[in-house]
Formats: structure tokens, C-alpha cells, sequence
């Protein structure tokens, strides 16, 4: 794998990861790696985000969703290969507002 290649993953992660800090920590994990993008809540109970960065450090961020901070139980997470959504762009990674 190339590490030095920009990839887009979208992710809907799914349990008990709303109310326990999932966002926060997310916020945290993904700038510690260089990914930007977001995560935000959404109404049905899932935590949504977009990760672009670096291969293998976006891969490292999907890896650590499937597990999340300890108060969290995640039973799935769905990341596919996204277009690169940067609508509303920032040179970070931000929690966004539920939808």
C-alpha cells in the first residue's frame, strides 16, 4: 500500500456511540493521524464522519471507529471509498452538528 495517497472513506458507525464521547475522541484520534474532515451525530442514534488523508492514516482512523473510547460499544461500522466531499472545508477535523 502507498501510504502517500490521499483517500476519502465515508464511515456511519453504529452502537452505543452517542452520549460517551465517541465525537470528541474521533476529533482527537483524527488530528493526532493529519486526517481532516468531520463527525457529527445523527438522528437515528449513528455517528457519521469523513475522513481524507493520508492512506494509511485515514485506515488507522476506520480501524480505531470499529473500536472507539472505552465508554463506547460499536456493533458495526460502515466506511466506503467516498468522492472527496470537501464541502465546507477546513484544514482540520471538526465535529459537525447533528442531522
Amino acid at each position: 500500500m502507498n501510504n502517500d495517497i490521499t483517500v476519502t472513506r465515508h464511515l456511519v458507525i453504529r452502537g452505543l456511540v452517542q452520549g460517551v464521547g465517541y465525537r470528541w475522541s474521533m476529533v482527537q484520534v483524527a488530528q493526532r493521524l493529519g486526517v481532516h474532515g468531520w463527525v457529527r451525530n445523527r438522528r437515528d442514534g449513528s455517528v457519521e464522519a469523513l475522513a481524507i488523508g493520508e492512506a494509511g492514516a485515514v485506515e488507522a482512523l476506520v480501524r480505531w471507529a470499529q473500536q472507539g473510547p472505552d465508554s463506547a460499544r460499536v456493533d458495526a461500522v460502515d466506511a466506503v471509498v467516498a468522492d472527496d466531499m470537501r464541502d465546507g472545508w477546513v484544514d482540520s477535523f471538526a465535529q459537525r452538528e447533528t442531522v
